[in-house]
């Protein structure tokens, strides 16, 4: 099962450092199974116990996973590799459309919202001890909260979307506990569950979100957790609609004692309706990010849920970087206050880009996904192969395995970047590498 390669070490760090070595050299593959706690305690000379304290904290970093009786095993894809290492480069002459970006012409210049904000500094410098969220932003959160029907909780302010989740999920659950995500799905969130420790349970997902029966499997076999995307889901365009939002609630009440987090991804570039979840459960969180809408380098989100989850995590953030930057908060506060994006014009613009290529794709006969935002999900039988024959078509799209667990396989294209005339020779393009791969003969 291992192989030539020995573990060693007699304290418990030492021995889970040189399981970790063993996994980055590549002589621990994904799925070898590590010998059993008490005998590899005999082979080293040392206490069961160091053992088994060495793979908790390789469970904690998320190198291995326990499955009962069947023991501990490298995890299939340790989370020490990001999923953005497997993007593909674009090399000179070639269209990238897998690095998910905004189109530049529909993000707002930041030169007023930034000079409004030293302006405010000046006249009174945020210091030590101040309120973690600048009242501005707070208030007018709250306000576009109470608009779109999310239940009344507190605001806290965190470095973007994944920085909120990450301390939600840390705020209620511990290493080993199982978290239900989109399958498709984010691929730095499918990173980040198994990094906590945590063990990621996909859900499939329609183009209204979440399936019901998949949510109501993975509660009921105990799970602890459900991250939902409200709209525009990364990576197939996803957004839960009024009816499937009551099917969702419908199973959340019968699971009262699951976290709920929702990340509302199109706020501000989609036209549709959020319908919120939140309101079933005891502890639930929702999260709301300005990088699609007014500029990634924002690292700002806000966040609402109920008061004992908000607590946890403002509590927990004043131990680490104490605030989100006042300056930022104001910026963002300037933003939203002047309505610098014209939400209707956002969604028009990509939302023409993304149905005329899935039109177009439906034309040839290639299946294609993307009901809002600025993504495109295109199934494939051999994405590896979809990939490299788009690069040789002039295309850079982004590998599905990036943004997949136990889904079928697929790529990801951005429409940002795209104008009218390139949606024809892309759509050929796409057609092309997504067919089957024929059969060689050799006889």
């Amino acid at each position: 099962m291992l192989g030539e390669y020995r573990i060693s070490g007699r304290r418990a760090s030492d021995i889970a450092a040189s399981v970790e070595r063993g996994v980055a050299s590549g002589d621990l593959g994904p799925g070898h199974v590590l010998p059993p706690m008490r005998e590899l305690a005999t082979l080293l000379g040392v206490n069961p116990n160091t053992v088994a304290a060495a793979y908790r904290t390789l469970r904690e970093r998320g190198v291995i996973e326990t499955a009962g009786r069947r023991g501990s095993r490298v995890r299939p894809r340790p989370a020490s590799t990001s999923r953005g290492s497997l993007r593909v480069e674009a090399p000179p002459g070639v269209r990238d459309l897998g690095d998910g970006n905004p189109d530049l012409a529909l993000l707002p210049g930041l030169a007023d919202a930034l000079a409004e904000a030293a302006e405010a500094y000046a006249r009174e410098p945020r210091l030590y001890g101040v309120a973690a969220v600048v009242p501005r932003l707070a208030e007018l959160a709250r306000a576009g909260l109470d608009a779109d029907g999310v239940p009344a909780g507190p605001v806290a302010a965190a470095s973007g979307s994944l920085d909120a989740i990450e301390r939600v999920l840390t705020a209620h659950l511990k290493p080993g506990d199982a978290v239900a995500i989109e399958d498709p799905g984010w691929g730095a969130l499918l990173d980040l569950v198994p990094a906590l420790g945590m063990r990621a349970v996909p859900v499939a997902l329609d183009e209204e979100g979440p399936l019901p029966g998949d949510v109501a499997r993975a509660l009921d076999a105990g799970a602890r957790a459900l991250v939902v995307t409200d709209r525009a889901q990364n990576p197939t365009g996803a957004s839960v609609g009024r009816r499937r939002a009551e099917e969702l609630r419908a199973v959340l009440a019968r699971h009262p004692g699951v976290l709920l987090i929702e990340d509302d991804h199109g706020h501000a570039i989609v036209d549709l309706p959020v319908h919120p979840l939140a309101g079933g459960t005891e502890h639930w969180a929702f999260v709301r990010s300005v990088s699609k809408a007014y500029g990634p380098d924002l690292r700002l989100a806000v966040l609402t849920g109920d008061a004992l989850t908000v607590d946890r995590v403002t509590g927990r953030q004043r131990l680490g970087p104490g605030w989100v930057s006042g300056l930022l908060q104001c910026a963002v506060a300037h933003l939203w206050a002047s309505g610098a994006v014209d939400t209707t014009r956002v969604a028009r613009s990509y939302g023409e880009r993304r149905d005329a290529l899935v039109r177009a794709l439906g034309e040839r006969g290639v299946e294609a996904y993307g009901r809002t935002g600025m993504n495109v999900w295109v199934p494939v039988s051999d994405e590896t192969g979809a990939v490299a024959r788009m690069l040789h078509s002039g295309w850079a799209v982004a590998p599905g395995a990036r943004f997949r667990i136990a889904s079928p396989q697929g790529v990801r294209l951005t429409v940002s970047s795209l104008t009218a005339a390139d949606i024809e020779p892309l759509a050929d393009a796409v057609a092309e590498a997504a067919r089957p791969a024929r059969p060689v003969s050799y006889g």
